[in-house]
């Protein structure tokens, strides 16, 4: 093992170092020594505790911390549509060491629907993407259709008497009615909840005739007092193989997915974002981390911080879009 020498020599080469590694941000600094990370991470849950959200963060937040030797302490702070959250992350300091573990709707549709946000979600740094919220279109037993296209016919043949339930307006499961109205030409009227199981127990109920879901009706639906009718992604669950996707039912670029995952504060050292991307890659490869995120409706996608940003990039764009097109609002 080298040692160095005491005495101008050593003296030199440390001055030296110490004057490089001033001359860096501090996140490329340590990253570039080796050093990235050498104190505890906090990811902040822009959502309350007990959430998918939160769920996404705590699976992946335990074996995060056993492979980067380091704490990793799980904050939930909730509130304003994750805004909160988020905009604590964008303000903390850019060296990897505060993250934001969030639903993709914060960075591809709150830009479209408020103004004057406190902070830029689309500045915040793709460090990784944890699983692909996967939506489903569920019916009541009772309505008469066993598949889409039944449900488009019965919408048709009784236009503004069928009503569908949302988490509230604005949410990604409001814009995906919107969305299939739009591209089915047929009307049914919004009824806006709280959250989305509220939405579900009134589906049960029999005053709604279909939500599309992110999770919350799935043990009702194996459970046989829901009908599963179709996918509202690209790609089928891996959980209902036999149920097919929205566009192959008929309904031609149907796609209502959006991403949960992990973000940071605009500067982030590439170095930084890089390292928590390969150990969070590793993560999802884990056969108890994909059950967990399965379980929550959430299909685990790892792809590098390059591929994420493209991914939210074309889900803003296809939201966005929507958005106008049916003048959506959160008022």
């Amino acid at each position: 093992m080298t040692r160095f020498t005491r005495g101008p020599m050593r003296r030199h080469v440390l001055a030296g170092l110490a004057a490089m590694l001033a001359g860096l941000p501090a996140g490329v600094a340590l990253a570039q020594a080796g050093g990235f990370p050498n104190k505890p991470i906090r990811i902040i849950v822009n959502n309350a505790p007990g959430g998918a959200v939160d769920v996404v963060a705590r699976t992946i937040g335990q074996p995060l911390q056993e492979a980067l030797g380091q704490p990793v302490v799980i904050e939930n702070r909730g509130g304003a549509g994750g805004l909160l959250g988020g905009e604590a992350v964008a303000k903390a300091a850019a060296d990897g060491y505060t993250l934001l573990c969030t639903a993709g709707s914060m960075v591809v549709i709150s830009p479209h629907l408020q103004r004057n946000l406190p902070f830029d979600p689309e500045k915040l740094v793709p460090v990784a993407a944890a699983g692909r919220a996967t939506l489903f279109l569920l019916a009541r037993p009772d309505v008469p259709a066993r598949t889409v296209d039944e449900l488009v016919r019965h919408m048709k043949a009784n236009p503004g008497r069928l009503s569908f339930g949302s988490a509230g307006n604005g949410s990604s499961l409001h814009i995906a009615g919107e969305m299939f109205k739009s591209q089915t030409g047929t009307f049914a009227v919004h009824v806006p909840y709280r959250g989305a199981s509220p939405a579900i127990q009134d589906l049960l109920a029999k005053n709604l005739d279909f939500v599309f879901d992110s999770g919350t009706g799935l043990e009702q639906v194996r459970a046989g007092k829901l009908r599963l009718l179709a996918v509202a992604n690209k790609a089928r669950s891996s959980m209902f193989p036999d149920t097919p996707t929205m566009e192959q039912a008929g309904i031609q670029g149907f796609d209502a997915g959006s991403s949960y995952g992990f973000l940071a504060p605009a500067g982030t050292p590439p170095e930084v974002v890089a390292r928590l991307n390969t150990e969070i890659n590793k993560i999802l490869a884990q056969k108890s981390v994909r059950d967990r995120l399965m379980a929550i409706g959430a299909e685990p996608s790892p792809m590098s911080a390059a591929e994420f940003r493209t991914v939210l990039a074309d889900d803003s764009r296809r939201f966005g879009a929507i958005i106008r097109e049916r003048k959506i609002t959160i008022e």
